[in-house]
């Protein structure tokens, strides 16, 4: 899957997830949500990576850790897109700009 496509599916989801939250008489997220939701997951990340370097027991956590980085890279997409900004074309930017800094 292309990065851009990566971007396209993620604001599918949200799209289905405001659909769902319609239903239930629940209010939209928007980008403070979404930015709370990643600052949750980084978090959540941050508890699995000690768990990886020893310093905390998870069961299952190569699966828990995958899912928790997937987690994140959707609230990135999802606030790129809440705030129009073109994440392939800025993290190959960014990406460029750290390596000419060698």
């Amino acid at each position: 899957m292309e990065f851009k496509e990566i971007i396209t599916r993620a604001n599918q989801i949200k799209d289905k997830y405001n659909a769902l939250h319609k239903t239930q008489a629940e209010p939209e997220w928007g980008i403070s949500e979404y930015t709370q939701g990643l600052v949750s997951d980084v978090g959540e990340l941050m508890k699995l990576i000690m768990a990886k370097q020893g310093f905390r027991a998870t069961p299952d956590l190569d699966d828990k850790l995958k899912h928790e980085l997937a987690d994140c890279l959707y609230s990135i997409c999802v606030i790129a897109h809440e705030l129009n900004i073109d994440l392939e074309k800025e993290f190959i930017k960014t990406m460029s700009e750290i390596e000419n800094k060698n």
